[in-house]
């Protein structure tokens, strides 16, 4: 059997985005590219979801069209809008229909921060169908060889008013992601910024303590993307605590005694000063 570490070190394709597998997630998604299913993926900020979908991307070799949806994302925005060029009316076609005719992976990053009425817009391309309706052009445009669709979200943030119907998620293919073992993380985080594997074990341990929080002390907690963040600060010559602090605790609270709390975890956790970079230096992060 493959140690964590072993598996890590086997991971990395030349040339592609870089991605640890935590599971079955690279089968699943690949079959239901096979089949034209849509795929929808759950899992806490900063665990890799996004960087997860650049690689399946990559590895199937389709052009990615990511989204990054919010409140006021309407279905236009998605699908297009008439706009005045040059004292002409002419159509553009938004993200998600640039997708669909060009037989792209449409990727829409945090879907359920968009308006239900939005995502509606993508149930015939989420079923047998595969089409897109057009509204304003009175056409329904049948998806390209390729496309896939694509979603994401964080469960965490979920609520009455802030979920997938059931109609939509009922229609998708669910890959739960999550943070990787700590052997693993250790590993990633040297591969991004350079630093030693002792320092990498400490920002893991600190984010490990973290992690164990009451809900109610954090909303949110240290997720690999901000341990990497502090990694490469580090690289570039900050001191490891000064580091922590500024990528970890302080993006985590507004409150000065949560910030202060998590100040005192990155004491016990990470040296105040350390060289502890590998032989890659901050000039050729840099490069």
């Amino acid at each position: 059997m493959k140690t964590e570490a072993a598996k890590w070190a086997n991971a990395h394709l030349s040339g592609s985005p870089y991605y640890v597998a935590n599971g079955s997630e690279e089968t699943i998604f690949l079959a239901a590219a096979t089949q034209g299913l849509p795929v929808m993926l759950k899992g806490p900020t900063g665990c890799g979801k996004t960087r997860f979908v650049e690689a399946m991307a990559h590895r199937l070799g389709r052009p990615l069209v990511t989204v990054a949806c919010h409140d006021d994302l309407t279905a236009a925005d998605l699908v297009g809008r008439h706009l005045l060029k040059g004292g002409e009316t002419v159509w553009v076609d938004g993200p998600l229909t640039r997708a669909v005719r060009e037989g792209a992976m449409c990727y829409l990053d945090e879907v359920v921060e968009a308006r239900q009425d939005t995502t509606v817009v993508l149930h015939p391309l989420a079923d047998h169908r595969r089409e897109l309706y057009i509204e304003r052009l009175g056409l329904s445009l049948r998806a390209a060889d390729g496309f896939m669709l694509v979603v994401s979200y964080n469960p965490g943030y979920q609520s009455v008013l802030k979920d997938l119907k059931d109609s939509t998620r009922q229609r998708m293919v669910g890959i739960d992601l999550n943070y990787l073992p700590a052997a693993v993380e250790e590993q990633v985080i040297v591969h991004e910024s350079g630093i030693s594997l002792g320092m990498a074990q400490a920002l893991v341990a600190l984010a490990t303590a973290i992690r164990r929080l009451d809900s109610d002390t954090v909303r949110e907690v240290a997720s690999t993307r901000t341990l990497v963040s502090a990694a490469r600060l580090i690289a570039a010559g900050v001191a490891p605590r000064d580091a922590a602090v500024a990528a970890v605790a302080v993006p985590l609270s507004d409150e000065v005694s949560t910030v202060e709390g998590l100040s005192e975890l990155i004491d016990v956790f990470v040296p105040m000063e350390s060289a502890a970079r590998s032989g890659r230096s901050a000039e050729h992060l840099s490069a």
